[in-house]
């Protein structure tokens, strides 16, 4: 089993990762922007799960062909990048459509599977998740102690929940902030617009940056 030492010395440095805004937080912030809070939230969800399958990933061994391939690792990094473009040009194309759905008791910006879907994709193709969990994890696994596959899902755990609960204030604040927006249809538009945008530049940003061996 995972020594205490060793859970709280990984908690602390999955705190500081979390904190560090990458892909995960500004996609969290473009669809509380975009969308409202629920989505947000249902986001932040399908992320947790999709960074957590990394996690399941790393403790079955394909950590390591992920850390010792280049090739696998850019398929997967390009593959998480356009996927964030495509969502941000279709943010762009439907931004109209959030003032009427403000109009509409009821009626969800996004279905909840859909969503937790696209946070899904988001989630398991992370570039900077992905390193950790393939580099960072496994040091912190007691190989003395046994249960190596456990103790890598538990510290996986740890690191998935810290991300859960800061991701989800960032989903808050942001959603929060998008109320102001809400009361004009023109500004309400502009937030969703913006809230493509800032999905495209992460696309494309999380493309070009990275390991280039």
């Amino acid at each position: 089993m995972v020594s205490t030492d060793r859970l709280l010395a990984f908690a602390a440095m999955s705190l500081l990762l979390v904190l560090i805004p990458g892909p995960s937080v500004l996609f969290v912030l473009g669809r509380a922007l975009a969308h409202g809070r629920r989505t947000a939230l249902e986001s932040v969800l399908g992320n947790t799960v999709g960074s957590y399958v990394l996690v399941v990933a790393v403790s079955l061994g394909l950590g390591s062909l992920v850390a010792g391939s280049a090739a696998v690792f850019l398929a997967l990094k390009l593959g998480g990048a356009a996927y964030l473009v495509f969502l941000g040009v279709k943010a762009l194309r439907h931004r109209g459509d959030l003032t009427m759905e403000q109009n509409v008791p009821g009626t969800a910006a996004h279905g909840g599977l859909r969503t937790l879907w696209e946070g899904f994709v988001v989630g398991v193709t992370n570039p900077k998740t992905m390193v950790f969990f393939a580099a960072v994890l496994p040091q912190f696994v007691d190989r003395s102690a046994g249960r190596v596959h456990l103790q890598l899902l538990i510290l996986g755990m740890v690191f998935s929940l810290t991300a859960l609960v800061f991701d989800s204030l960032w989903a808050l604040t942001a959603s929060a902030a998008r109320t102001w927006f809400a009361r004009s249809p023109r500004r309400l538009a502009a937030i969703g617009g913006t809230g493509g945008l800032a999905m495209i530049g992460l696309g494309v940003t999380v493309a070009v940056t990275g390991r280039t061996d």
